[in-house]
């Protein structure tokens, strides 16, 4: 029973899967924010073009 208790104890301690973990996290946080971004500036985009073509004769 000791040795489960020492096993358990020791997976919750280890943090050697943690940094992947946190690297997973911010390339998602990264990838929403261009994702988010690239929306915006396609919708802006595509307003202008809009606005010119309305122009043209």
């Amino acid at each position: 029973m000791k040795n489960l208790k020492a096993a358990f104890d020791a997976f919750l301690n280890d943090e050697s899967g943690a940094s992947a973990v946190e690297y997973g996290l911010i390339v998602a946080l990264i990838a929403a924010v261009v994702v988010v971004g690239v929306t915006n500036l396609g919708t802006k985009i595509n307003g202008v073009f809009t606005g010119v073509t309305s122009k043209l004769p």
